[in-house]
């Protein structure tokens, strides 16, 4: 079967827990279990934190809904988020390279159904499925962010490093 492509809504409390967790496993509620069910491994699935609107990690899903009540997650609702999928990460943004979502949102395919302005309605569910254009738009969006960070990162510690090895000319005097 072809490889579906997903966008999964987080509370900052519980992409925390995911966090801490190491990405290993997303949790999701029962009122959507036939989306739930069709997730299978090697599907790809957005992360994205509701009350931030911002896309903050891209993963791969590594094993099929499994139900399981016990508490590990801040309800949603009355939902515990009985419905488990087993996730690998893939990319991982830091905090301040998160990508807002009203930058990007108003180029996704999936958006078009709301008006521009209310561009965030379209993620008030938790689970959602998107096309793959959609996808990878995204996640460049991600690569560009982890990489430009990268590189602002390594100039300034190269810009402290050059200090130390500085040889000062006293001949010239």
């Amino acid at each position: 079967m072809s490889k579906s492509y997903w966008i999964v809504v987080k509370t900052p409390e519980n992409f925390s827990i995911l966090k801490k967790r190491k990405f290993d496993m997303v949790g999701l509620t029962s009122h959507h279990r036939k989306k739930v069910q069709r997730m299978e491994p090697d599907d790809r699935v957005l992360i994205y934190i509701s009350h931030k609107r911002c896309f903050a990690a891209s993963t791969i899903v590594t094993s099929s809904m499994v139900e399981d009540s016990s508490p590990m997650w801040q309800p949603q609702g009355s939902s515990q988020l009985p419905f488990r999928v087993g996730i690998k990460p893939d990319i991982i943004l830091a905090e301040n390279q998160f990508i807002e979502a009203q930058h990007i949102a108003p180029r996704m395919d999936y958006i078009k159904r709301w008006t521009p302005e209310l561009w965030h309605l379209a993620f008030q569910d938790t689970v959602h499925l998107i096309s793959k254009a959609d996808f990878y738009l995204i996640e460049h969006e991600m690569l560009r962010s982890k990489t430009s960070q990268t590189v602002i990162n390594r100039q300034a510690s190269n810009q402290y490093s050059n200090l130390s090895g500085c040889i000062l000319d006293t001949t010239s005097r």
